[in-house]
């Protein structure tokens, strides 16, 4: 599912704000997805999207959804 998102800046600013009301903004998954759009770097980009796919399934796909409304 998460295969085709393109992990860009914006992206990441999205699923971060999303991320951490369902998992909390100290998780390390928020923090370097937060890290990642206000860089923009290529590597935060990519440790976030590392980081991203460590997160529990079920939260991924909640964070993903809430990007759809």
């Amino acid at each position: 599912m998460s295969d085709d998102i393109k992990f860009d800046a914006t992206m990441m600013g999205r699923l971060g704000q999303a991320l951490s009301f369902i998992c909390g903004a100290d998780h390390p998954a928020t923090a370097a997805l937060k890290k990642a759009a206000e860089t923009g770097a290529d590597k935060d980009v990519k440790a976030a999207r590392a980081q991203f796919l460590k997160v529990k399934p079920n939260e991924r796909r909640a964070a993903l959804a809430m990007l759809d409304d």
